[in-house]
């Protein structure tokens, strides 16, 4: 049985149970052994372990049932029990409240009988101490002080209490009877008074935190206690500044005077606030002072530096002391104490602001024209020179020699990061400086200054003089140096846009005067492009005019009419071969001076204007059929030249040019054949016939008929 009983240990699994068994029978074993396997019995064994089990099944229901009947009487019992304590504690509740009304009883009659008690004691001590005072006054009186605590250091501060009450007393008799007596008590009062502000500041001196909270607390019913504190902030800043940073030694000395003063004083937040306006109004004051007033009117851009560093140092040091207890309103209280500082010089800032820019800004244009060995001329004079260039600018008439630059642009980036820097600069001070209902408007004004030095004085005025040195378009040789103004144009202006972006929109974005700023941006740039697009059609004129020069030297009528029409050896002619290099360089230089959509408009122009030269100059010869070939050649050299354009229109052209072309070559027979292909069915019939008429066979072989 014990086996058995061990064999269901938890877990307990049916089937390995019943191979236990089978393995534990002698001759039973499914896998065989030393015995063979003997099935009578395994069947034997299992049915005396059935009998088994049922006898252990037998006796464990009779100990479960013996248990079950033993707990539902220990049940019953716990129970009773249970209801025992519960009647035991009903009982001691009900004691317990009545003991609780005994004991409020008691306590009431206490507080009443205390009272009582106290109605009684009140106007004793009172008696008391008005006794005490009177037997301190009467020795006032006699003008003797013979009691202990007036002769002995040691009881300064019972001293102390008594004779401010005293004082309190004495304010009150009349002066005619008791002048004298309340002379000696004021006497005694400022004396007492005195030697406790000299305890304090020794107290203070040996760093005895303990002794100056007494003394303190002593002095807070004194008439002096404002100079207790005035001594405390006047040696807390003894030995502190001891560094060239007035800033910096400022934070730390109230860093540290922070920690002391709530062990010290009552009323720790108005020490502090009273030691930070003495420090603002003598220290700083004092240092700003200094500082500014050297530079003021000797060198204002230092005077400006000057000014910038040292608000936004006191703004700085202002933030760090908001974390300190400074009463209820500390944000208005230290922006007061910084209004006190610098207003007197924040309401001259702008105008000093402005004044600096305009010299500064003229001396740095001034200083690149001498460099330039450059005198500038009058923009707008009204002069009769000044009439003859606008006409010329205009209708490209000959009206005077344009001016020789010798290639220089005028423009100077060195020049426009300076004024860009110092605008920069400008803008940083204005928005510390200026009042924040003040600040779009004294941007706006910054703003102007940059627009007239920058924009007017500079680019205008480089845009302005590459205009005038434009050569008109029938000069020879000319070197166009325009596209480089335009270039250099172009990167200032960028420079000039990220400024306005960066710097000046976050000053005006939430104010009227970002209008005013925008169409005053807008105004700038329409006029600048107004010139931009002059120069430049005009630089385009002059190329058109340098290809047509080179046309007109080097086409010979008889390139197009050879003596010998089967000697001809050359691919293209020599005119094609110096117009297609001379184009070549002017698209890179294009390319190099414009960006984005710019260079795409400016070569399209370029490319149609090109290939009108080119359609009207081949209208001028009279075509052999060799020449034709050659003339063809010539077109397509000028077709390869286009693909640099990269513009689809302007290939388009060329490639309607060079099916016209084929008309000069194309058998008479062929010649309506050809007019009908896809290049030419949509071209005028003039345009077509006009072509067909520069053959040198056009009338022999009767090639109008093709046209009537």
């Amino acid at each position: 049985m014990a086996t058995t009983a061990h064999l269901f240990e938890e877990p307990f699994d049916a089937d390995e149970y019943i191979e236990r068994l089978a393995w534990r029978t002698p001759g039973g074993g499914s896998k065989g052994g030393a015995e063979a396997f003997d099935p009578k019995r395994l069947l034997e064994e299992f049915q005396n372990h059935i009998e088994e089990l049922k006898q252990l099944d037998e006796k464990i229901q009779r100990k479960v049932e013996k248990l079950e009947h033993q707990c539902h009487r220990e049940a019953k019992e716990f129970a009773h029990k249970v209801q025992d304590l519960q009647r035991s504690n009903q009982v001691a509740f009900q004691h317990f409240q009545e003991l609780d009304e005994h004991i409020s009883y008691v306590a009431t009659k206490v507080c009443h009988l205390g009272d009582q008690l106290e109605g009684v004691n009140t106007p004793r001590q009172r008696a008391v101490e008005a006794q005490r005072l009177m037997t301190y006054f009467n020795e006032f009186l006699d003008g003797d002080l013979r009691s202990d605590v007036f002769n002995n250091p040691d009881k300064i501060k019972e001293a102390a209490d008594i004779i401010q009450k005293l004082h309190l007393i004495a304010q009150e008799l009349p002066f005619d009877r008791f002048a004298d007596v309340k002379a000696k008590i004021a006497s005694k009062y400022h004396d007492l008074e005195r030697q406790l502000i000299q305890e304090f500041t020794a107290a203070q001196r040996r760093g005895e935190i303990g002794r100056m909270r007494e003394v303190a607390a002593v002095l807070l019913h004194f008439k002096g206690y404002a100079h207790c504190v005035d001594v405390y902030i006047k040696q807390c800043q003894e030995g502190a500044y001891v560094r060239n940073d007035v800033f910096e030694d400022t934070a730390v000395l109230c860093q540290r005077v922070n920690k002391q003063v709530g062990e010290v004083f009552s009323s720790p937040e108005t020490v502090m606030a009273k030691l930070i306006q003495n420090i603002f109004e003598n220290k700083l004051q004092a240092h700003v002072k200094e500082k500014l007033d050297e530079t003021r009117h000797s060198d204002v851009e230092q005077y400006l530096k000057n000014l910038y560093d040292l608000y936004t140092r006191t703004t700085g040091l202002a933030t760090k002391l908001t974390e300190f207890n400074l009463g209820s309103d500390k944000h208005t209280f230290l922006s007061k104490l910084i209004k006190s500082i610098f207003s007197s010089y924040l309401e001259s800032y702008i105008d000093m602001e402005r004044e600096y820019l305009r010299t500064r800004g003229a001396m740095i244009l001034q200083r690149y024209y001498d460099s330039k060995n450059h005198q500038k001329r009058p923009v707008g004079a009204g002069s009769i020179q000044d009439l003859k260039e606008r006409i010329r600018q205009r209708t490209n008439l000959p009206l005077g020699p344009s001016i020789d630059t010798h290639g220089e642009t005028f423009l100077s980036p060195e020049l426009v990061v300076n004024l860009l820097q110092e605008t920069r600069h400008a803008f940083e001070r204005c928005h510390r400086l200026s009042d924040p209902s003040d600040l779009p408007k004294n941007a706006f004004s910054i703003f102007l200054l940059l627009v007239d030095h920058l924009c007017v004085e500079h680019i205008d005025y480089a845009l302005e003089i590459g205009l005038s040195a434009i050569p008109s378009p029938d000069a020879k040789n000319a070197n166009l140096y325009f596209l480089d103004v335009v270039q250099q144009a172009n990167s200032i202006f960028h420079l000039f846009d990220k400024q306005f972006n960066d710097q000046l929109m976050p000053l005006i974005s939430s104010s009227p005067k970002l209008a005013e700023c925008l169409h005053k941006k807008k105004e700038v740039i329409e006029q600048m492009e107004v010139k931009l697009d002059t120069g430049i059609d005009r630089t385009l004129n002059c190329m058109v005019g340098q290809m047509k020069h080179i046309l007109a030297t080097e086409q010979k009528k008889t390139d197009f009419r050879p003596e010998d029409e089967n000697n001809v050896m050359i691919q293209y002619t020599t005119a094609c071969s110096k117009v297609c290099a001379y184009v070549s360089r002017q698209v890179e230089h294009v390319r190099k001076s414009m960006d984005g959509k710019n260079v795409d408009t400016v070569l399209t122009e370029l490319g149609i204007r090109f290939h009108r030269l080119i359609h009207e100059h081949l209208q001028q010869y009279s075509y052999s059929s060799m020449g034709g070939m050659l003339a063809i050649c010539d077109v397509a050299e000028y077709r390869r030249c286009a693909k640099d354009f990269r513009v689809p229109l302007v290939l388009q052209l060329f490639d309607t040019l060079h099916a016209l072309c084929n008309l000069l070559v194309v058998a008479p027979d062929n010649l309506k054949q050809v007019c009908s292909g896809e290049q030419l069915t949509n071209l005028d019939r003039n345009l077509l016939h006009a072509f067909v008429q520069l053959r040198v066979d056009y009338r022999s072989a009767r090639l109008g008929r093709h046209f009537s």
